[in-house]
């Protein structure tokens, strides 16, 4: 039998494994009601906006789309106040990570990145055959720059900086981020993956599209998966110099952006109601579920995301499971080697009181049986 036809940069990448869906677990555990705190999808739904826009656009879909989605792009370029030349679209925040790492990466490269962070970085970099370096977070959980810039050597090429950081939820400040761009060479980027910035209320958050008016070596990577709810069809944008944007569209799939999701898009930008209305309810949620886990002994890190990191203080992969039977989906913190830690998606009010009921039934039920072994064992 002949050797295995994988490419060797695959034997030992890891499988993306993404959030439980709702259907499989009321399948698993025979379950009519599920709530889903794992995947920081928005809880309100989708714009009512990007839905009208999107029905109305299903009878073209025998058409191809428009592919470098110019009506989204002038419209997100007039949001930001940048060119239109500035800017590229793509199927989702991943799509663009994976389009940095193939257009600027070669074998041998290194990519600095915070640990924990967001799982998709080293796997874009590993497929080009680039080297990852991993920094640990900073005793607060924020990502470390000095460590960062310390790591820097002349095979840098990629920085990543994910701000807020998935799944910590911290930021840096603009004054932080100044610092560390400083002292990045010519040849290397920093990608800022903004996914949640829509979130953030920290006034010294860094506003990186400057960085970006001052021709710098830098990728903004954006979303419309979080605030406006449109995770289910994929549409995310790089904002760069535009040198920068042209290497990443030579690597791009030609029709990436089917048009039902540029139509959503487009509409979503005007939906300016449902943007507010996610913004308040994130940040009444997150504050019910800090008081929650103060009362439950908890520890967490504050967030300016739309999830929340907290310390559980006992097994996530069985904590994962009791919740689940309990209809509760949670993001379990094993993944990234934080083995009682969880990372909670904040949803309405309803979701995060049937979380806080089925959480506070597990602890205790955990909690006994340690209690109880403990007795034993004495």
């Amino acid at each position: 039998m002949a050797g295995s036809l994988e490419r060797p940069e695959l034997k030992t990448l890891k499988k993306y494994i993404p959030g439980k869906p709702i259907e499989e677990v009321q399948r698993e555990y025979g379950l009519a009601e599920v709530v889903k705190l794992a995947s920081n999808e928005n809880p309100l739904g989708t714009s009512p906006k990007a839905i009208a826009a999107m029905q109305a656009e299903l009878a073209k879909l025998n058409l191809y789309p428009e592919s470098t989605c110019p009506e989204l792009t002038e419209a997100v370029a007039a949001r930001l106040g940048m060119p239109p030349e500035s800017l590229l679209f793509d199927n989702g925040g991943d799509a663009i990570l994976s389009s940095i790492a193939q257009a600027f990466v070669n074998p041998g490269d290194e990519a600095i990145m915070a640990n924990p962070s967001f799982v998709s970085y080293p796997t874009s970099v590993q497929i080009m055959s680039g080297r990852c370096v991993l920094v640990p977070l900073d005793a607060d959980y924020r990502h470390d720059l000095p460590a960062m810039a310390a790591a820097i050597t002349p095979r840098t090429k990629l920085i990543y900086v994910c701000n807020p950081n998935n799944p910590t939820g911290t930021i840096v400040t603009k004054r932080e981020t100044d610092w560390l761009l400083e002292r990045v060479p010519e040849h290397a980027l920093v990608v800022f993956d903004e996914a949640y910035y829509d979130f953030v209320e920290n006034p010294e958050y860094p506003q990186t599209l400057e960085y970006v008016r001052e021709g710098r070596n830098v990728i903004v990577v954006r979303t419309f998966s979080k605030i406006y709810g449109l995770a289910g069809v994929r549409v995310g944008y790089a904002v760069a110099r535009p040198d920068l944007i042209d290497s990443l569209a030579k690597v791009r799939e030609v029709f990436a952006v089917d048009r039902v999701a540029q139509a959503g898009a487009r509409a979503a930008l005007t939906d300016e109601e449902f943007r507010q209305r996610t913004i308040a309810v994130n940040s009444a949620g997150k504050r019910y579920l800090y008081e929650r886990f103060q009362s439950l002994g908890r520890r967490y890190v504050p967030t300016d995301a739309n999830f929340v990191w907290v310390d559980l203080g006992v097994d996530t992969r069985i904590a994962f499971d009791r919740l689940l039977r309990r209809g509760v989906i949670v993001r379990p913190g094993f993944i990234w080697d934080y083995p009682t830690w969880a990372r909670v998606t904040i949803g309405t009010q309803a979701e995060n009181e049937k979380f806080i009921a089925a959480l506070s039934d597990v602890l205790e039920e955990m909690l006994s049986s340690q209690n109880a072994s403990a007795s034993e064992e004495s």
